[in-house]
């Protein structure tokens, strides 16, 4: 009875009717609610039709009046979600010192005055950035585990969201990278812009995940699959200031697997054992991720210094739910016009971290023809674009 109560709660607020007026009405209903329930709502609303861009607008709406019906679950320290909450606890201290260092700011005359604290802020700006890795182990470990159980809303307006914050986020280091050419009034007025939408945001996103996303996953996911979890979040990493005790499973990551590649495969041009077919994969200067007809993901390699990071979860994954929601419908054009023969590749091309990233897919089909997936590539080819002239000779080592 009170799922059905909450559904129609939801589709009130939707309506536009008032927010306190519905709390008061079912404060008594909501103390009842768990959040798995919460997300699960959430995702039968959007598969009856309402838009996720209308859900996102009302999920801070729904905090405020499921706030007093979220209890807590309490974890081991070697827990995933423990390390995820922790690190939040870590960014939320940031996130103080950066509202009391925009209001010293603000107060402000000149750079002279707030030497230190723009030195502290380069600092914060920094250490929201290393949140990526956080991002990374969510986005690629816990939404996969999620996504499985049925819970795929949350995880996609968890990820959109983060998105968001992390345009924002740049936007805040590359300020404090260009501070100088600007007036210090000017520089004052784009702190503040960009730093009060991060304290105030990025608070409400730390507190949907811990009190709705989190405990959704204490309660969905199997405890031997939280094994699986932090084995793949040890292997991506975490970021600069987690707990070193919490950390401890990341220098013990194999980076083979545990039993030996046999046998040997034959080609129309030579033959080859698996584990040379592996290391092949692994040599070669490219990411590679290969998506079947089904536009199932079945593979990726472990090229060296992988651009974009992968993990066990991603395999047997849709490829749609492994991007998101807003590049979704191109990925879709992509793999529609590769199977269709409009395109013989799709080529995108980025700047990340100072470098340039070249992304191509490619259809794969077999003898007949027929489709069978699509090939993505992905390359740094920041060196190659410097290339002039020839090279004939080998080239000396440099001493390191």
């Amino acid at each position: 009875m009170s799922k059905e109560l909450i559904r129609y709660l939801i589709k009130q607020l939707h309506e536009g009717k008032n927010p306190e007026e519905v709390k008061v009405k079912f404060r008594n209903v909501l103390r009842k609610v768990s959040p798995t329930e919460i997300a699960q709502i959430e995702q039968e609303l959007v598969n009856e039709g309402m838009p996720q861009k209308d859900l996102r607008k009302l999920c801070n709406i729904h905090l405020a009046i499921f706030r007093e019906s979220l209890g807590k679950q309490k974890v081991e320290t070697d827990h995933p979600i423990y390390v995820f909450m922790e690190e939040h606890k870590i960014i939320l201290q940031h996130l103080g010192e950066l509202k009391s260092i925009i209001q010293k700011v603000g107060a402000a005359e000149s750079f002279e005055e707030v030497d230190d604290e723009i030195h502290e802020l380069k600092h914060i700006a920094e250490h929201l950035m290393e949140m990526e890795k956080h991002n990374v182990r969510e986005e690629n470990v816990l939404f996969p585990y999620l996504q499985k159980r049925g819970i795929t809303e949350p995880p996609a307006i968890m990820w959109a969201e983060h998105n968001e914050l992390r345009e924002k986020k740049k936007q805040l280091l590359e300020l404090l990278k260009t501070h100088g050419k600007l007036s210090f009034r000017d520089f004052a007025k784009r702190l503040a812009n960009t730093g009060n939408y991060l304290t105030e945001e990025l608070p409400h996103h730390i507190y949907k995940e811990n009190h709705i996303l989190y405990p959704a996953a204490l309660r969905t996911i199997k405890d031997e699959e939280w094994k699986e979890i932090k084995e793949q979040c040890d292997e991506l990493g975490y970021c600069c200031f987690t707990p070193k005790y919490l950390k401890a499973g990341e220098e013990e990551v194999k980076k083979e697997e545990k039993s030996a590649l046999e046998g040997t495969m034959n080609f129309e041009t030579g033959s080859l054992t698996k584990e040379e077919i592996k290391g092949m994969l692994n040599a070669l200067p490219v990411d590679i991720t290969f998506v079947d007809a089904e536009n199932t993901v079945r593979y990726f390699n472990k090229a060296e210094g992988r651009i974009f990071p992968r993990t066990k979860t991603v395999i047997g994954r849709k490829v749609q739910q492994c991007h998101p929601p807003k590049s979704v419908h191109v990925v879709n054009q992509v793999i529609d016009d590769l199977k269709h023969r409009r395109r013989k590749s799709a080529d995108f091309w980025i700047d990340m971290n100072g470098r340039k990233i070249y992304i191509r897919y490619f259809p794969m089909r077999n003898q007949e023809g027929e489709y069978m997936g699509c090939l993505e590539v992905t390359q740094d080819i920041t060196d190659i674009q410097k290339i002039k002239g020839e090279r004939r000779l080998l080239n000396e080592i440099q001493p390191k």
